[in-house]
C-alpha cells in the first residue's frame, strides 16, 4: 500500500472537463459503442474520480476506468442495477449517507467526511469514483477536504469547489471547507506510511 499525499494549487485544476458529462470518450469501447461518462464527471487524481449518480448508459464508461472502489456519499439505498453492476465488475461499495436535503450540523458533517477521507487515502481500494447525486456539494466537500489534505492553499481548494457546483455554490459549504481541520487524518496517515515501511515508534526519526 501506498498512499497519495500531493501538492498542488490553482493552475493544475483539472481541465478538458465537460461540467454537464457531454465528454466524447471513445477509447476502451467495441466498434459502434459509445461510452458516456456521468455527469460532471472529471479526474482528482491519478486513478481518483468523481462524477454525478451513474446511470445505466455510463456502465460501460465506468468499466473502462477499471474502478475497485466507489464511495457514494447520499442516503438512499443503491439501485439494483448499480448493484448488479458492481457485483459484476467486482468494485466495492463504500456509503456514507449525507442528507442533501438540509443542512447538517458542523460535527456530523465533519464525521462523515472524515471517514470517507480514511477510505480514499488508502490505494488499495484504488482505482475509486467519489459520487453523489449530481457531483456538486456532497462530492465538492470529500475533495475540497482532500485538497487540505493534499496541502493546497483554501482559495484553489474553494475555487475548484465553485468550480463544478456553479451557480449553486452553497455558502455553508464554502464555510466547512474553510474550517475543516485535517490534522487527525494527517496523523493517521503519517501511522499508515510508517506501518507500511516497516518504521516503529522507535525509529520514526528516520523519516523526518
Amino acid at each position: 500500500m501506498v498512499l497519495m499525499i500531493t501538492k498542488r494549487g490553482r493552475n493544475e485544476l483539472i481541465e478538458n472537463s465537460d461540467r454537464d458529462g457531454d465528454i466524447d470518450c471513445d477509447s476502451g469501447a467495441g466498434a459502434g459503442e459509445s461510452t458516456i461518462p456521468p455527469i460532471n464527471f472529471a479526474n482528482v487524481e491519478d486513478r481518483v474520480y468523481r462524477s454525478g449518480f451513474p446511470q445505466p448508459s455510463n456502465f460501460t464508461f465506468l468499466e473502462t476506468l477499471q474502478l475497485r472502489s466507489i464511495i457514494y456519499l447520499c442516503p438512499e439505498p443503491y439501485p439494483e442495477e448499480n448493484l448488479e453492476f458492481l457485483k459484476a465488475n467486482n468494485i466495492r461499495l463504500f456509503q456514507f449517507g449525507i442528507d442533501g436535503t438540509k443542512e447538517l450540523s458542523v460535527d456530523v458533517l465533519r464525521n462523515i467526511i472524515t471517514e470517507a477521507l480514511n477510505i480514499l487515502i488508502d490505494v488499495r481500494v484504488h482505482p475509486v469514483l467519489i459520487h453523489c447525486k449530481r457531483g456538486k456539494h456532497r462530492t465538492g466537500c470529500v475533495v475540497g477536504s482532500l485538497r487540505k489534505l493534499q496541502n493546497w492553499c483554501l482559495s484553489s481548494v474553494l475555487e475548484e469547489y465553485k468550480l463544478y457546483a456553479g451557480v449553486k455554490s452553497r455558502d455553508t459549504d464554502l464555510k466547512f471547507l474553510e474550517t475543516y481541520d485535517v490534522s487527525y487524518l494527517q496523523q493517521s496517515l503519517q501511522t499508515i506510511i510508517y506501518q507500511y515501511h516497516g518504521y516503529d515508534s522507535k525509529n520514526r526519526r528516520r523519516l523526518q
